[in-house]
């Protein structure tokens, strides 16, 4: 078990519908429970309802632009990357992963 747990800061690529975006996710844990954000071409998005089980990340974000929207999201976290899927209501999934900064 590293210390480091899911904490800290990705660099992301997401594979929307709309591009590649780019992004960084931000995770501050506590328990079984994190908050944090996840900032990028968007503007910073908030976490809602995030939640940790072991390397297992679950998490909403509220999207206003270009549509509000709430994003759906999951991820695993192994070592220092992460990879997972948002949700993005109509448009379908988009698969996203990440290098945690050192």
């Amino acid at each position: 078990m590293d210390m480091a747990g899911v904490d800290g800061a990705y660099d992301c690529v997401a594979k929307t519908p709309m591009g590649d975006q780019n992004g960084v996710l931000t995770v501050i844990s506590a328990g079984e429970t994190f908050h944090g954000t996840f900032a990028g071409m968007l503007g910073s998005l908030d976490v809602k309802d995030g939640k940790v089980d072991g390397n297992h990340l679950t998490w909403k974000m509220d999207m206003t632009v270009p549509m509000p929207m709430t994003l759906e999201c999951e991820a695993e976290v192994t070592g220092d990357t992460i990879s997972g899927t948002m949700q993005l209501g109509a448009f379908g999934a988009a698969g996203f992963s990440g290098t945690r900064r050192g």
